[in-house]
């Protein structure tokens, strides 16, 4: 499903990737530790083709991302990848169902049936009697999951989280960690997670691990 090859980046003089490759299966979990610092956030966000790098190949179903111009990446990454971030960036001033269904409406998608699967996906993360309140009034662990439903809207085949359950209580924390397998067990998605959770990174499918911008 993700294939990179020799991926490497530089901000100044500063070399964050040193010929990075990795390859991950479809419905695979990956998750990817290591120390602050090590490359693991830039490499996620090569991945995901929210940053470009130096010098490498990535190609996501098939499909060569690397060579894409700006305008080709938004529209690919709107339909092929889902993002969760430690930090939600939900909109403060939408719902929590709106939150939810903007993606489906930036894809194009007719807004009755962009409400209809945000309020699907919503209802199946448990949080379907929350759908007309605002950030402020959810929990964290209640705006992680319509983080969650956001990402999944447009039924990417890739979801990419950075330390999705990083703010979160230990309790939301394995409620989530245990969501992301359900999904994978229901939908087939692929997952790679950026972590410093010992929980989350043994309960993978495979554990990567980085150092000084290199796979070891």
């Amino acid at each position: 499903m993700i294939k990179g090859t020799g991926i490497s980046k530089k901000y100044g003089t500063l070399a964050v990737l040193k010929e990075v490759s990795l390859e991950v299966k479809k419905g695979e979990i990956v998750t990817i530790v290591g120390a602050s610092g090590a490359g693991k956030t830039t490499l996620l966000h090569i991945l995901g083709t929210i940053d470009k790098a130096d010098s490498g190949l990535i190609t996501i179903d098939n499909i060569n991302v690397s060579q894409m111009n700006e305008n080709a990446k938004a529209r690919f990454r709107n339909k092929h990848i889902g993002f969760v971030f430690q930090f939600h960036h939900l909109l403060p001033e939408f719902t929590a169902l709106e939150n939810a269904f903007l993606p489906a409406l930036i894809a194009g998608k007719p807004k009755s049936k962009a409400i209809e699967k945000a309020k699907s996906i919503l209802t199946y993360l448990g949080i379907s009697e929350r759908l007309e309140h605002k950030p402020s009034q959810l929990s964290g662990g209640e705006q992680q999951r319509v983080a969650v439903a956001r990402a999944l809207v447009n039924d990417p085949a890739v979801i990419l989280a950075d330390e999705p359950s990083g703010n979160l209580d230990s309790e939301n924390a394995r409620e989530l960690h245990k969501l992301f397998f359900d999904l994978r067990d229901k939908f087939s998605q692929t997952f790679v997670i950026v972590t410093h959770n010992d929980e989350l990174a043994a309960m993978a499918d495979r554990k990567i691990k980085m150092k000084d911008g290199r796979l070891i």
